[in-house]
C-alpha cells in the first residue's frame, strides 16, 4: 500500500466531521504509524485534539505503564524465572511525572508531559487528561478500581464522554474495561497484582485485588456495535478514525458480555 501523508489540516477537518466539537470530553487512542506520514508527529496530533475540543473540552488518553506489575502476569515474558525476585525488588517505583509509558505509542507519550496535563497515581494503569475535566478523571485512581465506577473510564461515563480510535480497533478500546467490571458472567474473577510504588516517602511493592480483564473477545464486541448502533468512520491517511458515544458503547457492552461470555 502506497504511504500517505497527514496534514494538521487533514486531522482537524476529520475530527470536524466525525462530529468531535467544542466542549466534548473525549478517551483518544491512537497510532501514529497506521495513518502513514504525519508531518509533525504527536505533537500536531494532541494540538489537532485540544484545539477541536477547546478549554472547555477534555482529552483523556491511556498512559499505562504495565511492565509495573508483578513478573508472573506475564509482564516480563523474556526475561527468566530467576530474574523475578530481583525485579520485584528493584523496580523502580511509579512516579506520574517521570514514568514512561508501555506500549501505548507516541501520541500518549508526549501527552502525559504535555503543558497543562495530568496523571493518575495508579502504577500500572494510570489515564492522562488535559482541559475542564482532567483533574476530575485523574484523581483518586485507586489500586484495585482500575476500569470500574468511579475510575477514570467510568468518570467518563457519568461525563456521557466520548470514544474516539485513531488508527487503532476496539482491542484498544479501554472503555470496554468499564463494561467487564458492570458485567455479571461465570467466569469473573479478581486476581492479585502488584506494583511498586512510594508509600510514606518508602519505595515499597505493593499487592492489590482487582479485576481480571483481558479484552480478548473485545473486537468481537466492537463489530457487534456497529452492526446495531450509528459509529462515525472515515478514512485518514492510511488508517480510519472511529468515534462513539461511550455511554452507547459501554452499556451494549454490558448486555453483550453476559450473554455470550462463559
Amino acid at each position: 500500500m502506497e504511504r500517505k501523508i497527514v496534514l494538521k489540516k487533514d486531522l482537524l477537518n476529520t475530527f470536524k466531521a466525525l462530529g468531535l466539537g467544542a466542549g466534548q470530553s473525549v478517551m483518544v487512542h491512537t497510532s501514529l504509524s497506521a495513518l502513514g506520514f504525519v508531518c509533525g508527529g504527536a505533537q500536531v496530533v494532541i494540538e489537532a485534539l485540544t484545539e477541536s475540543v477547546g478549554p472547555q473540552g477534555t482529552i483523556m488518553m491511556p498512559t499505562q505503564s504495565w511492565k509495573n506489575l508483578d513478573p508472573t502476569s506475564g509482564v516480563h515474558w523474556q526475561e527468566p524465572h530467576e530474574w523475578w525476585q530481583l525485579i520485584r525488588d528493584n523496580w523502580p517505583a511509579y512516579d506520574k511525572d517521570i514514568t514512561p509509558t508501555n506500549t501505548m505509542g507516541a501520541v500518549a507519550e508526549m501527552f502525559r508531559r504535555w503543558p497543562g496535563v495530568l496523571r493518575s497515581d495508579h502504577p500500572a494503569r494510570s489515564v492522562a487528561a488535559w482541559g475542564k475535566y482532567a483533574r476530575y478523571l485523574t484523581e483518586n485512581h485507586e489500586l484495585g478500581n482500575i476500569f470500574g465506577d468511579g475510575s477514570p473510564i467510568g468518570k467518563l461515563y457519568e461525563l456521557d464522554g466520548y470514544v474516539l480510535l485513531i488508527g487503532v480497533g476496539y482491542d484498544k478500546n479501554t472503555s470496554l474495561h468499564l463494561a467487564d467490571a458492570r458485567a455479571e458472567y461465570p467466569g469473573k474473577h479478581n486476581v492479585m497484582e502488584s506494583s511498586a510504588i512510594m508509600e510514606d516517602g518508602v519505595r515499597v511493592w505493593k499487592s492489590y485485588e482487582t479485576l481480571f480483564v483481558d479484552g480478548e473477545d473485545f473486537d468481537k464486541i466492537g463489530r457487534a456495535f456497529e452492526a446495531n448502533y450509528p459509529v462515525a468512520k472515515a478514512a485518514l491517511g492510511n488508517g480510519t478514525v472511529t468515534y462513539m458515544r461511550q455511554r452507547e458503547l459501554v452499556d451494549f457492552a454490558v448486555e453483550w458480555i453476559e450473554k455470550h461470555r462463559k
